[in-house]
C-alpha cells in the first residue's frame, strides 16, 4: 500500500450485508470480521443486516441503501458461490450502473495464493450502483480477510496512491 501521509484520511459510511440461509447474528463470524475491520480502518459502519439468499430481498435492501445519502458503500459477505441459492451477484446485476470487473479478478488472484484452484468457484464481484459502491465477498472468514485486507482497505483509503475509490466518489453520478 502506498499511503501518501501528506493527504488526509477521509472516513466513509459503509453498510454491511451478510447473505446466508444458516447464519443469524450469533453465527455471523464473517460479518463480525468485516465490522471490526471497517471500524479499525477508521470508517463508519452505518447499518448492518443479515438476509437470506433471496435475490428480491437483497435487491430491495441494496436499493434502500443506494437511496440513502448516508451510505457511501456496501460490503456484503455470502451468496457468491455456484449453488442455486447463491444469488448475490444476480442481485447486484439488477441494481448496477456499471461493473468493476477488476475487483473480482484481483480477489480471485489473491485468493488463489491461499486456497489454490478452489478460488474458481468464487463469484466475488463489485459494482457501482447509482453512485454507491457495492462489493460482494464470499462468506468465509478467509475470503473476508482476503478481500478487505488486500483490496478494500487500500482502495477505500483516500490517501492510497496512485488512485483509490474514495477520490472518485464525488464523480460517480456524472453522465
Amino acid at each position: 500500500m502506498a499511503i501518501d501521509t501528506s493527504r488526509t484520511f477521509k472516513p466513509i459510511n459503509i453498510a454491511l450485508l451478510t447473505v446466508s440461509d444458516t447464519r443469524g447474528p450469533d453465527e455471523d463470524t464473517s460479518g463480525n470480521l468485516l465490522a471490526e475491520r471497517i471500524a479499525t480502518a477508521g470508517h463508519r459502519l452505518v447499518d448492518r443486516t443479515i438476509l437470506t439468499d433471496d435475490a428480491d430481498l437483497i435487491e430491495a435492501r441494496l436499493r434502500e441503501w443506494m437511496a440513502d445519502e448516508n451510505v457511501d458503500a456496501v460490503v456484503s459477505t455470502g451468496g457468491t458461490g455456484l449453488t442455486g441459492r447463491d444469488v448475490t451477484p444476480e442481485a447486484l446485476d439488477r441494481v448496477k450502473t456499471r461493473d468493476i470487473p477488476g475487483f473480482g479478478e484481483l480477489f480471485r488472484w489473491i485468493s488463489f495464493k491461499t486456497i489454490g484452484t478452489s478460488t474458481i468457484q468464487s463469484r466475488a464481484c463489485a459494482v457501482v450502483a447509482d453512485g454507491t459502491y457495492i462489493f460482494a465477498l464470499p462468506g468465509s472468514n478467509g475470503a473476508v480477510k482476503d478481500g478487505w485486507d488486500n483490496i478494500l482497505l487500500e482502495q477505500l483509503d483516500a490517501r492510497n496512491r496512485p488512485c483509490n475509490f474514495v477520490e472518485l466518489m464525488p464523480r460517480l453520478r456524472e453522465v
